[in-house]
């Protein structure tokens, strides 16, 4: 789950020379656009008063005017999906319904993790792993508990707590199953029970036949007369001697009534998004810290008690008891077509956010055959090899898998990559032309039928790349926005993200002929256990919630029209256009620069605001990383170490002209000149060399999301070599010149919003959707009118409502529903009519038209 800074530049067409001095030049072939040429809600009756009767606060409403007798592009019927990972023990402790932690007993060597000793009265005795004698092949461990004493009373055995806590509800029905055998110096039956932490009160027991000297599965079923959460299960006996446990496993009832099956209330929020596709198992849970850890489907098929499990990439141990059978499964009982990512051989070296260490790119045939034997698993006939096991675990129907992306985010070793892709996608469209085959790069070496992009950035960021695809090619490949969320000021997932991830999801609709799918990331976090955050959905042991930005996947996901239709937004307040301002600065990206001659005078050169020749330390420059120093007359940085910055000036600066001299004296890129600096997460600068020492760019930094505006240009930096740096900023307008050569001239448009929309037909209601995102701390007025209908549009309307009083607003397990959609119903609908968009909200207006 590495964050993108999305595509990079494509350049095409013709190149032009421009000379820059000795050794540098400027080439020029495209347009430069970015990477391409061209849970129940509370219901309130009419609110149609109180919307007309709302304090105006805007002086001019807005004018959304819609034209159904115009119908847009046919709305991706595959839009809107659902992404799981097992992190943040998402899938064992979480969504995977098993109960009790560390059932095998293989989380650690030699170490008994979850379990406890468990004595009442006069017992006594011990718990230890055992490494002998194992039920299979698969089992690594067992539990040997020895009784030593029992006296008259006496009850000796191992307790577990669950999953950070054991919930039991009065009256349900707990499946229990393990596998247990005696030692010879044993001679008795084993009792089951749930009990309180204190081991006083008893809520359930069963016992079993007495055990056996041979490994035997035993199962029973507990029904507590009380309800806790914080309950423990046991299993003991008061006859001494020593027996021994494996897979130990406790279910509550589960999704749809699956065996091995899913945790009820977290499985149905992910249903009640409605979501079109299933995308498993991951993310870099894919690959693994090392590659003996990656995922292996066919080690997740079959009896669970035949799951040897491997270590997780994200700090824990995984069973597999939700594996390949179980998602394809739960992708079928949603409704979804599953996705399927592969493994290209590559794995992230111990490091999830970096670090990567591939196969021998000779070895490729085997990964290569362990897709097909995925696909033919979910797919082939039952005569076939792999789909004979699939029926042999009770699903002789073919699963119809249709979507399989090779790797994950393996963009980021495209020298591998581009070895490794063209091989994966011949190999299945030889076998499977039926197959839609994702990409994790659009130039992967070979055709790309879709390629994946992801987004972790900040809330204006989404808003203001609302229309990122408006201009993209429509040759191209289509489009999986496969991970994305406000990462950045989004606390633990809160108002200001949803908002952020609501604007950006409008212009996914609006241009869902190009992008087909996508899917917010990571889906679920344990409290106990965050290791990425935020997420959509938050639980515990007992309960959980979802964050409002899973409220926006949901309400996207359950009105979602089949047809745009245009809409084109007017009016509203009008936003003053403060000129660009801040500090100035100087910095590099694993690269070694020296600066000299910085002087910043006003935009008519009257008045000199700084100037520092650095013949002495002036003591007015503030370090960020890097190894600053004054020397020979140059202000100098020796390291190699990136995001590297320097900076002074008044944030309250504009209209000014910065000029130095810079060169770079070793190092993988080229310079960074900032200006316009707020603090460390907002400003801008000019990357001089930047993206391997290949191109020029402005960015902008805003919270901490740094984006490209205007265009890139291909350019590098020789080393040794002095140039004079230029940068003019006049309102808002940015001007850098390198060697008295003009390179970019960006005029900056404001912050995109504050109201976002788009609109489709259901074709199955006849219902006009509406959706509008109001990302501004006021009331907006909004007058809309729908122009063209076949039938006249009814005066009442469903309305959805999803709000907060701040951005920094959240959910909690104390409060799940603080943020929550609510429903209402107006009056005042039909082919014009008025409507207040409460602030920080997301709005759903179903029109319905009169037969």
């Amino acid at each position: 789950m590495v964050a993108n800074n999305g595509k990079w530049l494509k350049l095409s067409g013709a190149i032009a020379t421009v000379a820059l001095g000795a050794g540098l030049a400027i080439y020029y072939g495209g347009s430069g656009d970015n990477g391409k040429d061209e849970a129940g809600p509370a219901v309130q009756t009419d609110q149609a008063a109180e919307q007309q009767a709302a304090p105006e606060t805007a002086i001019d409403p807005f004018q959304l005017t819609i034209d159904e007798s115009k119908p847009g592009i046919a709305i991706s019927p595959t839009l809107y999906g659902a992404f799981f990972e097992d992190i943040n023990h998402a899938g064992d402790g979480g969504l995977y319904a098993e109960m009790l932690m560390n059932r095998s007993f293989e989380n650690a060597s030699l170490s008994v993790e979850s379990w406890n000793l468990y004595t009442t009265g006069d017992g006594e005795g011990n718990i230890e792993i055992t490494q002998d004698h194992l039920l299979n092949k698969a089992q690594k461990q067992a539990l040997a508990v020895k009784v030593d004493s029992t006296a008259i009373n006496g009850w000796v055995g191992a307790s577990n707590g669950g999953f950070w806590g054991l919930s039991v509800t009065k009256g349900k029905t707990y499946k229990v199953s393990f596998y247990a055998k005696a030692s010879s110096d044993f001679n008795g039956q084993l009792r089951v029970s749930l009990e309180d932490a204190g081991r006083t009160v008893t809520y359930a027991e069963q016992k079993t036949e007495a055990l056996t000297k041979d490994w035997k599965l035993y199962t029973l079923t507990l029904t507590p007369d009380t309800d806790d959460t914080g309950a423990y299960f046991v299993i003991s006996a008061n006859t001494t001697g020593t027996f021994v446990l494996d897979v130990v496993s406790m279910f509550p009832e589960t999704w749809n009534n699956r065996e091995n099956g899913l945790r009820v209330d977290l499985a149905q929020k992910v249903a009640d998004m409605k979501p079109s596709f299933l995308r498993f198992p991951g993310g870099c849970f894919i690959e693994g810290a090392t590659q003996a850890d990656a995922f292996y489907w066919k080690e997740t098929i079959g009896p669970v008690a035949e799951r040897a499990g491997h270590n997780n990439i994200w700090g824990y141990r995984t069973t597999d008891g939700l594996g390949f059978h179980e998602f394809l499964q739960w992708s079928e009982d949603m409704g979804a077509e599953p996705l399927y990512v592969t493994n290209v051989g590559i794995s992230h070296d111990g490091d999830p956010f970096a670090n990567y260490s591939t196969s021998p790119i000779e070895e490729l045939g085997t990964w290569i055959q362990d897709a097909l034997d995925a696909i033919e698993y979910a797919n082939g006939p039952v005569t076939s090899k792999w789909g004979a096991v699939r029926a042999a675990n009770g699903h002789p129907e073919p699963f119809n898998l249709k979507y399989i992306e090779v790797g994950n985010e393996n963009n980021f070793q495209m020298s591998e990559y581009v070895q490794r892709y063209p091989q994966f996608y011949r190999a299945i469209k030889e076998k499977y032309p039926e197959i839609t085959v994702i990409s994790n790069a659009d130039n992967a070496g070979e055709k790309v039928d879709m390629v994946d992009e992801h987004y972790y950035f900040a809330p204006q960021w989404f808003m203001n790349h609302a229309n990122k695809y408006d201009s993209y090619d429509r040759n191209g490949p289509d489009i999986y926005v496969g991970e994305y969320a406000v990462t950045i000021d989004a606390g633990n997932g809160n108002m200001a993200a949803a908002l952020g991830e609501a604007a950006f999801m409008t212009g996914m609709e609006r241009n869902s002929d190009i992008v087909k799918m996508a899917s917010y990331a990571p889906l679920f976090v344990n409290v106990n256990d965050r290791r990425w955050n935020p997420d959509a959905i938050v639980f515990d042991h007992a309960t959980s919630y979802g964050t409002p930005s899973y409220y926006v996947q949901m309400l996207f996901g359950q009105n979602k029209g089949d047809t745009l239709v245009p809409g084109a937004l007017t009016g509203g307040p009008k936003a003053e256009l403060a000129p660009i301002s801040g500090g100035v600065g100087v910095g590099s990206w694993a690269t070694q620069v020296e600066y000299d001659d910085v002087k910043v005078t006003s935009a008519d050169g009257s008045k000199v605001l700084m100037e520092d020749s650095f013949d002495k330390d002036s003591g007015t420059w503030q370090t960020m990383n890097g190894d600053w120093a004054v020397q020979d007359g140059s202000y100098v940085q020796s390291s190699d170490q990136t995001n590297v910055r320097a900076t002074t000036g008044d944030v309250d600066w504009s209209n000014y002209t910065m000029t130095m001299r810079a060169r770079k004296t070793g190092g993988a890129e080229g310079m960074l000149i900032m200006f316009a600096v707020k603090d460390s997460d907002n400003y801008y600068w000019w990357n001089l060399g930047g993206w391997g020492n290949t191109k020029s760019a402005i960015e902008k930094a805003q919270s901490g999301s740094k984006a490209t505006i205007g265009e890139e240009w291909p350019l590098r930096v020789n080393d040794g070599q002095w140039y004079n740096i230029r940068v003019e900023v006049s309102g808002r307008t940015i001007r850098c010149y390198l060697d008295d050569q003009l390179i970019h001239e960006v005029t900056e448009e404001p912050d995109a919003g504050p109201i976002f929309h788009v609109t489709g037909i259901d074709r199955e209601t006849g219902d006009t959707i509406i959706k509008l995102v109001n990302t501004s701390e006021k009331q907006q007025r909004m007058h809309i009118n729908v122009a063209g209908t076949q039938q006249p549009i009814a005066e009442s309307a469903d309305v959805i409502t999803l709000k907060a009083d701040s951005l920094d607003a959240e959910n909690s397990l104390m409060e799940p529903t603080l943020i929550a959609p609510v429903t209402s119903v107006i009056s005042n609908a039909g082919e014009s009519f008025d409507y207040a968009l409460e602030p920080y909200s997301i709005t759903v207006i179903r029109l319905h038209h009169k037969q």
